[in-house]
């Protein structure tokens, strides 16, 4: 695993617990994959004039704690007991502000583009290490973007394959 330190991210509120884990999908520009762009732009360092696209996110401020590429290389960007910027405007099960609770994992890729198998691997190994070092996270949802953001977010989209996650996570060693 690669570390990246990305400067959006901040303590979380006092007493805030970790209880949700939300799934994101980003590809820079939209539909490239494997070109450093995503790197750059949690860094604050996506060039606006390199591509038509990054003018519309120039000065946007995000960041995820992980990102798994198509290869399933993992490279974190905040630690977990920071608040990532991943989730914006958002509620779950009637708590608002979901990055104050959440860690956010961004999957290299679109809505409607199939995510890698080895993506789904890592994905799988990352959430059951979280829940074995989390003890707040052993029973945790895993949502997507879209679930906490409706209307304003679609991603991880139709592409990702949630009956497989579902597998792969029940196959997974428990935590203890």
């Amino acid at each position: 695993m690669r570390r990246v330190v990305s400067p959006n991210c901040d303590d979380r509120p006092a007493g805030a617990e970790l209880g949700l884990i939300v799934v994101h999908g980003i590809s820079l520009p939209p539909g490239q994959f494997g070109n450093g762009w995503i790197e750059r732009f949690f860094r604050n360092d996506l060039p606006a004039d390199a591509d038509p696209y990054f003018a519309t996110v120039e000065g946007v401020e995000v960041s995820a704690h992980m990102l798994v590429g198509r290869d399933g290389a993992l490279t974190q960007f905040v630690p977990f007991h920071k608040r990532a910027w991943h989730a914006g405007r958002s509620e779950y099960c009637g708590r608002t502000a979901c990055n104050d609770f959440s860690i956010g994992v961004e999957l290299e890729g679109t809505d409607d583009i199939p995510y890698a198998t080895a993506q789904y691997r890592a994905l799988t190994s990352l959430i059951a290490a979280l829940r074995r070092a989390y003890p707040s996270l052993r029973t945790a949802e895993v949502v997507g973007h879209s679930d906490i953001a409706p209307g304003r977010k679609t991603d991880p989209g139709p592409a990702f394959d949630w009956a497989e996650l579902k597998r792969l996570l029940a196959a997974a060693p428990r935590a203890s």
